[in-house]
C-alpha cells in the first residue's frame, strides 16, 4: 500500500481535490478535521490550558477554537507549541486508521502543513495543490468571512507555494483555469498502478 500525502496552502482547494479522490474510492484521512476531536480530550485540554492559558476555555470548560486560534496564530513559537501537542496525536491516529486499508493500492492523508510539521517523510509520495496566492486569499476571505490581514496571518506559518511545489512528487494546479479532475485522474492512475505492483510483491 502506498501512503500519499495531500497538501497545499490555505485556500488552495485541498478539500475539493480530496473529495475527488474519495469519489474514486480512495480512502482519505482528513488530518486537519481529525485533529479537532483531540481538543475534546481532558489530557489535551489540560496541556493546552497549561500552554496558552485558561482564557481559551468556554464557560463549560471546553476549548474555544476561535480563541485558541487567535493565540496559536499570533507568532511562530505559539504555533509550534500547538502543533507539538496535536501532531503526534494525529499521526498516531492516522497509523491506526490505515490498518484496515492494507489491500488498497494507496491511501491519502490530507493535511495543510504536512511538510511544515516534519511528517512528510512518513509518506511515499506528496501531492501538492498549487494555487496563486491572490486567488487563495480571495477564496479564504469569502469562505471564512475573514479580512485580508487575518488570511495573511495564517499564511505566514505555511511554506511559500514554490517551496512546497519543489518538494512534491505530483502537482495539481487549481487556479480556476485548468481543469482539476483530469489532473487528479492522472495521479490516481499512476498511484493505483504503483500501489497494485507493490501489493503483488507482498507475501500473502
Amino acid at each position: 500500500m502506498i501512503k500519499a500525502g495531500l497538501t497545499g496552502n490555505i485556500g488552495s482547494g485541498k478539500s475539493t481535490v480530496a473529495g475527488i479522490f474519495s469519489l474514486l474510492k480512495v480512502p482519505v484521512y482528513h488530518a486537519d478535521e481529525e485533529s479537532k476531536k483531540f481538543l475534546a480530550q481532558d489530557a489535551v485540554i489540560l496541556e493546552i490550558v497549561k500552554t496558552f492559558g485558561s482564557d481559551i476555555l468556554t464557560p463549560d470548560h471546553c476549548i474555544d477554537r476561535r480563541k485558541l486560534a487567535a493565540k496559536a496564530f499570533k507568532d511562530s513559537p505559539s504555533n509550534r507549541l500547538l502543533n507539538a501537542i496535536l501532531h503526534p496525536l494525529v499521526m498516531e491516529d492516522f497509523l491506526q486508521w490505515l490498518v484496515p486499508y492494507g489491500n488498497h493500492p494507496y491511501i491519502i492523508q490530507e493535511s495543510a502543513i504536512l511538510i511544515e510539521s516534519g511528517y512528510s517523510k512518513a509518506f511515499d509520495y506528496i501531492i501538492h495543490i498549487s494555487c496563486p496566492v491572490e486567488t487563495a486569499i480571495g477564496r479564504v476571505m469569502k469562505r471564512d468571512q475573514a479580512d485580508r490581514k487575518q488570511v495573511l496571518q495564517r499564511l505566514q506559518f505555511q511554506l511559500e507555494e514554490r517551496e512546497k511545489a519543489k518538494l512534491a512528487d505530483f502537482i495539481v494546479v487549481n487556479d480556476n483555469n485548468r481543469l482539476v479532475i483530469p489532473q487528479v485522474l492522472a495521479i490516481h492512475r499512476k498511484l493505483s498502478e504503483i500501489g497494485a505492483q507493490r501489493n503483488d510483491k507482498v507475501p500473502a
